[in-house]
């Protein structure tokens, strides 16, 4: 019996800073790799052709799924593995992968991606934050990581190309010729959100958002973008009435998607309307959504109406999900105060603290929940650290001298 082989098939500009670690994810593994240059200027092409790589240039127009297509016309073996250069299997996935192709009858495989974060508190969309499980050294120094998904394993076949001019796939054509899909049983780690400095990830982030405008624009029955580029405006335009219209619309098209309903409701929650926030979410629920995200943000509404227990009860779910953010705790410690729960809760605050000591925002809630359960000392010292932090105010000034012994 034939041996199934492999090709590795990626788009880069400018991956010289990973792209060597990537590549040696994979070697052994894959059996030809194809890259595709948009235009770099650093050594991107010299690591790729160390490790074999077939490196061709090709245009860049403003479209994902254009360059990645015709990387993909290339393509001579069986399989097709695509991964970015801030992306990498580790080992026992790379083992996965050789054995999955050479005993499946399955058509293509969803891959689940690790996005490794810099603070537990990060979110993607509906997605939260999972405690990072140290199972890749190249990935100690990140806390938590966000799941995304995406069909990146398939079978070569004329009729499957990438569709999308953001956020490309070719799950759509995989179901439209009635082929199978399976779950592969290993994970892609991408670095490019932990790695990335804030202003390349604002320029990515812009070029997304601008190619998506021109897409919705050509073809505005398109509910999944309207969904993105309303994810867009929430959590990078930072302008949730905008967002909103655009998550109203995504679901007017497509009334199953579950993910605009829930950042609809954060949208409302960034705009005050915490009674329709719980409205929105609670539809959401209803659908058995296991969003952390979604459950975070039902906690938070709750909160702001003083409903504790249902907070508490949202923030718990949240929590189960394998939320990792100290945030979560934080409120949820601040609900068990309100609750007459003490111990708990401010067990639930120290504990927190600890986990993310030198976030502000964290801080602030920790203070205002041991000033309510009467742990007024270890506010007091906590107000002090408070001073002495980005985005320290008149306010934080006030708390401190409030709660200071030596001004009594």
């Amino acid at each position: 019996m034939r041996t199934s082989t492999i090709e590795l098939s990626m788009i880069v500009k400018n991956g010289g800073s990973s792209l060597a670690r990537c590549l040696q994810s994979v070697r052994g593994v894959v059996d030809h790799i194809v890259i595709g240059d948009t235009g770099s200027t650093d050594d991107t092409a010299e690591i790729a052709r160390a490790f074999g790589a077939e490196w061709i240039t090709i245009p860049w127009n403003s479209d994902f799924a254009e360059a990645r297509n015709l990387v993909l016309q290339q393509a001579t073996c069986d399989w097709i593995l695509v991964l970015d250069a801030d992306e990498m299997l580790d080992p026992k996935g790379a083992l996965a992968l050789k054995r999955l192709v050479s005993e499946t009858d399955r058509f293509a495989f969803d891959v689940v991606r690790w996005n490794y974060v810099r603070q537990a508190n990060s979110r993607s969309g509906t997605d939260g934050a999972m405690a990072n499980p140290q199972v890749l050294p190249e990935a100690e120094g990140f806390p938590a990581y966000v799941t995304s998904i995406n069909t990146r394993l398939f079978r070569r076949h004329a009729g499957i190309w990438f569709e999308r001019p953001v956020h490309e796939t070719v799950v759509y054509r995989v179901k439209e010729l009635g082929l199978s899909i399976g779950q592969a049983p290993f994970v892609i780690h991408h670095f490019g959100h932990a790695e990335d400095d804030e202003a390349v990830r604002d320029a990515k982030n812009e070029l997304y958002l601008e190619i998506g405008k021109r897409h919705l624009e050509a073809f505005p029955e398109d509910s999944r973008t309207a969904y993105e580029l309303g994810w867009g405006a929430l959590e990078y335009s930072k302008n949730p009435q905008a967002a909103l219209d655009l998550l109203i619309r995504a679901i007017q098209l497509d009334e199953s998607n579950t993910e605009a309903i829930i950042l609809g409701g954060v949208c409302l929650l960034r705009m005050w309307r915490y009674a329709e926030a719980v409205q929105l979410f609670s539809h959401a629920v209803e659908r058995h959504s296991s969003s952390i995200v979604l459950y975070e943000s039902l906690g938070d509404a709750h909160l702001h109406q003083q409903q504790y227990q249902a907070a508490s009860e949202a923030y718990n779910a949240a929590r189960s999900l394998g939320g990792a953010s100290a945030l979560i705790l934080a409120k949820y410690g601040v609900c068990q105060i309100y609750l007459g729960q003490m111990d708990e809760g401010m067990d639930a605050l120290r504990k927190a603290h600890r986990m993310e000591p030198d976030h502000a925002e964290l801080l602030d809630i920790v203070i205002a929940g041991a000033v309510t359960a009467n742990e007024i000392t270890f506010a007091a010292d906590l107000a002090k650290k408070r001073l002495e932090m980005e985005g320290a105010s008149d306010l934080h000034r006030s708390i401190a001298n409030y709660l200071d012994p030596h001004n009594e």
